[in-house]
């Protein structure tokens, strides 16, 4: 099979989209419609009230990004407005409800077209309320797998999710599939639906209280519950724990569907396609570069040792695809990990001298004309001692200011409410990224693999369908395409605000 074959499964075939707002979602759209313009149709699934509101958000969250940009000197704005009419249908639903949210009639119509459902939908916020994060990235996932059994001429269900499922377990990890019910925690087993009726039972005691509370209470108490939740089994956020929770619950409902699920490390900006370094927010291993930026963190957590398991956004769409042809109506599931740290390791020495040859090379200009000292962080290697660290050189003198406010009438108050609110999102930031500072697995790629020797890429369609992470060179990748893209998006976002 080769880049055209590949493009060619998608030639006359309806396709749902799930999640085609998020950062992945866009690519996927922009991609399928670029290699295979003669789909038939792309129905994107959004949340939203009605059919004008759905429309509305495709054309403002995806259809409006620069990344569209190459799909439109292709075809020119009235050609690319044309393709738009032709081929995309906005569905106003919500994934985290049965039916997506879908009239019965409307329902029944559409599972007679689809041929193909990509569901990327999910919540990635490491610190979600959980009950979000269950309806999306748990419920999402079986109700997905209820839709799709209602496609009579379904030939491929992709289920976008994550490597990190696997929690913080070290060694090799398999590309195999989660047992419904099993905790990374040992002697712990996980019941899903005890942990919905959890939530209920939180939100109606919540309800009854509320009296003298607010929402702004309910959404921290949320998403507390879910953090805590996420420890007490064994994974170190809500996220990777609700996204393990989807997964155990489409091996239990899948049945003979036709399978694939798509798990991604650290998804970075994209290398080559359409463009290199598009990215939409910070990733995982980006925060790094923001404190380089600001030079606002003299000190982080992690080890230049340890390899970080990154992969460009592009690489991990082109693999999506080519795994939905290669398994094209295939009862049965695969799992693929779209990983890099056993074919092209990427270290926290050569992430951090990219970050440091950036900002040597464009340093940073303050108001007052001069740069700004570019300063390497100090990097601890244990979360306890970086946590010592800010309570010795932080914490403690704000305490001290907040016992002077008090002596002299609150004089303090406002400076000492304002940085000990920014001494505690530190906290709370690396306590979620520290996980992954520190990881020790390795994701096993042997599917990914097989499958990149058995599709034959060669010539110029090479790179049309490119998920080889050995034909990156990191330093260069870092330097010249993801560094910048972060700090553009960031300064972007920094701006708009």
């Amino acid at each position: 099979m080769d880049a055209v074959e590949v493009a060619g499964c998608f030639r006359d075939k309806t396709i749902l989209v799930t999640g085609s707002t998020g950062f992945l979602g866009k690519l996927l759209v922009e991609k399928i419609l670029r290699v295979q313009p003669d789909v038939k149709k792309l129905y994107l699934l959004v949340r939203a009230p009605d059919a004008a509101s759905a429309e509305q958000r495709i054309l403002s969250q995806v259809l409006g990004k620069d990344l569209f940009n190459t799909l439109r000197e292709k075809h020119g704005l009235a050609g690319f407005q044309k393709l738009i009419k032709e081929k995309i249908v906005p569905l106003a639903g919500d994934v985290g409800t049965r039916d997506f949210g879908l009239n019965s009639s409307r329902l029944e119509d559409l599972c007679e077209e689809i041929d193909i459902i990509i569901h990327g939908a999910a919540t990635t916020s490491f610190y979600e309320r959980y009950d979000v994060s269950l309806a999306t990235n748990a419920l999402g996932a079986q109700y997905g797998c209820e839709f799709a059994k209602k496609c009579p001429n379904l030939k491929m269900l992709l289920h976008v999710s994550t490597a990190f499922v696997a929690g913080t377990q070290e060694g090799l990890l398999p590309e195999k599939a989660l047992k419904m019910g099993q905790a990374l925690r040992l002697g712990y087993h996980l019941d899903i639906e005890a942990e919905l009726q959890l939530v209920e039972k939180v939100k109606t005691g919540l309800t009854a209280a509320k009296s003298g509370g607010s929402d702004q209470s309910e959404k921290t108490i949320m998403k507390e519950l879910g953090l805590k939740r996420a420890c007490h089994f064994g994974w170190p956020n809500v996220y990777t724990f609700t996204k393990a929770m989807g997964e155990m619950l489409l091996e239990q409902q899948r049945g003979d569907l036709p399978v694939v699920i798509i798990r991604p490390t650290m998804v970075t900006s994209t290398y080559q396609d359409p463009f290199p370094g598009w990215i939409e927010g910070a990733r995982t291993i980006d925060a790094l570069i923001v404190a380089y930026d600001e030079q606002a963190f003299p000190c982080f957590v992690g080890d230049l040792k340890d390899t970080m398991d990154a992969v460009p956004a592009d690489m991990v769409v082109n693999a999506t695809l080519v795994a939905g042809a290669v398994h094209w109506n295939e009862k049965g599931q695969v799992i693929y990990h779209v990983s890099s740290a056993l074919r092209n390791p990427l270290t926290g020495h050569v992430f951090e001298d990219a970050c440091w040859d950036y900002f040597s090379i464009h340093p940073r200009v303050l108001e007052n004309g001069k740069a700004l000292q570019n300063r390497r962080p100090y990097l601890f290697k244990k979360f306890s001692y970086f946590r010592a660290y800010l309570t010795l050189m932080y914490k403690l003198p704000l305490e001290m200011l907040h016992a002077v406010s008090l002596l002299f009438c609150g004089l303090f108050s406002q400076y000492y409410q304002k940085h000990n609110r920014r001494y505690k999102f530190l906290m709370l930031l690396v306590k979620l990224y520290a996980p992954y500072a520190f990881f020790k697995g390795c994701f096993d790629d042997t599917n990914l693999t097989r499958m990149r020797k058995e599709v034959k890429m060669n010539g110029n369609d090479g790179s049309l369908f490119n998920f080889d992470v050995k034909s990156m060179d990191w330093h260069q990748y870092l330097l010249n395409v993801h560094v910048p893209a972060v700090l553009k998006y960031g300064r972007k976002k920094k701006g708009s605000v």
